[in-house]
């Protein structure tokens, strides 16, 4: 990220903050299936799905590199612990910052939104988390994903962002009704069981 934020090249990604289709505001949350190591376990929050493609940002991967390094200004509002969440794979340059509440662009989820961090923060904003990099997905890619087992598709609260990343895979599962929250309990290692 180097300090560079990139709002206005990734704002695009959102057309106007607009949040089309139905995947948007909605989690992913990876099946045990999916073992690539860019999603293993991972809970990705979608915030746009539309004919383009799909963009999200992954919730559940804390760095340890702090959020004034590189974006001063919105350091002492950032989520605790204060550190920079890998978004995705896609672009780490860019930075995207999930705030609860209202004022920024729409997410999707009601008490959610995407702020503009090229400004300073606004008077009484706090506990913004701040993620690097984005997931992203082709025309119809995301579609086949789920249809071949790697994803869940499940609804999202407002507090995920800020949910403690280690176990949320299995939180989230949880909370579910059926035969999902049984998956919550599956074994990282399956051979080890």
């Amino acid at each position: 990220m180097r300090g560079r934020h990139c709002w206005h090249e990734s704002a695009a990604l959102w057309h106007d903050g607009v949040v089309d289709g139905h995947l948007g505001g909605q989690l992913l949350v990876a099946t045990p299936l999916l073992i690539d190591p860019n999603f293993w376990r991972s809970v990705v929050l979608i915030l746009q799905h539309d004919e383009e493609g799909s963009l999200g940002v992954v919730l559940n991967r804390p760095t340890f590199e702090r959020v004034e390094t590189h974006i001063p200004v919105w350091g002492p509002v950032a989520a605790k612990p204060g550190t920079l969440h890998y978004g995705g794979p896609v672009d780490p340059r860019v930075a995207i910052g999930l705030a609860g509440g209202r004022g920024g662009e729409p997410t999707g989820v009601p008490g959610l939104s995407i702020v503009n961090l090229e400004a300073e923060p606004e008077e009484g904003t706090f506990a913004v988390r701040i993620y690097s990099g984005y997931a992203g997905w082709g025309q119809g890619q995301l579609e086949m994903e789920i249809a071949e087992g790697s994803w869940y598709v499940v609804p999202a609260s407002p507090d995920d962002p800020f949910d403690r990343p280690e176990g949320q895979w299995s939180r989230v599962l949880r909370r579910q009704q059926g035969h999902l929250a049984l998956v919550s309990t599956f074994p990282d290692d399956v051979d080890l069981n």
